[in-house]
């Protein structure tokens, strides 16, 4: 590619693009029908807490708004790595060999840390959490009959998953910052102490009122922190 011209480049570029479109299409419509067991999959943790628990739609076109909002996410899920490796067959020819050895473990390892980030609300995070407003709800001193809405408890599932997946891009983004001199790795020792601070802040801003999921948030994110200070170069 180093050879091509401006116009090759562009009829390239435009080639990758048509493929990523093409299957993302084929990937929505497989999810069209795949998206009810992806719609079960995502409600197990809370009925798992919740056995005789019933889910409330609100509105005539909410089955077709959580079909098609699921279809996406599927697709995205899928259409994700294939981006990626696109992006990387495209511009790969014309990196350096430092350069393509130095950026390929980050494609790999951004969606890995990303299905570590989402596995890990999903496993450990939902299941106490689910519990702990479960049983806040059923303690009222009033009557009262729990139907959580399907669009607002999908909706919150999935963007715990997201925000826990983007999370675990942390040591990603800090090694990468130090291997661009961006980031050194004394002044990361140097303010350790105030990012344990702005950890716990962040962690209290995106997880819900509770201790518990907040808990759960910050201790990965202080340890991944850990880890990427290991992988770091010296100054």
């Amino acid at each position: 590619m180093k050879n091509m011209t401006l116009l090759q480049h562009f009829s390239e570029l435009r080639r990758r693009i048509l493929w990523v479109v093409l299957i993302f299409v084929i990937a929505l419509i497989c999810g069209w029908y795949l998206s009810p067991y992806v719609q079960g999959f995502l409600t197990q943790p809370l009925l798992a807490v919740w056995p005789d628990g019933t889910l409330l739609y609100t509105g005539l076109s909410d089955g077709l708004m959580i079909r098609f909002s699921l279809s996406v996410l599927f697709a995205m899920l899928i259409i994700m790595p294939v981006g990626l490796w696109h992006v990387w067959a495209f511009v790969a020819p014309g990196l350096k060999k430092n350069e393509r050895k130095f950026i390929w473990p980050v494609l790999i390892l951004s969606p890995v840390l990303f299905v570590i980030g989402a596995g890990f609300a999903f496993y450990f995070l939902f299941p106490m959490v689910f519990r702990f407003f479960v049983e806040l709800n059923q303690s009222a001193m009033i009557p009262n009959l729990m139907l959580p809405a399907a669009r607002d408890y999908l909706s919150f599932a999935i963007g715990m998953l997201k925000i826990f997946g983007i999370a675990f891009q942390l040591p990603l983004v800090l090694v990468l910052l130090n291997r661009l001199g961006v980031v050194s790795k004394s002044s990361l020792i140097k303010v350790r102490r105030y990012v344990l601070v702005l950890i716990v802040i962040i962690a209290a801003v995106l997880t819900p009122p509770d201790v518990v999921s907040q808990i759960l948030l910050a201790l990965p994110l202080w340890f991944l922190f850990e880890i990427s200070i290991l992988f770091m170069r010296r100054d």
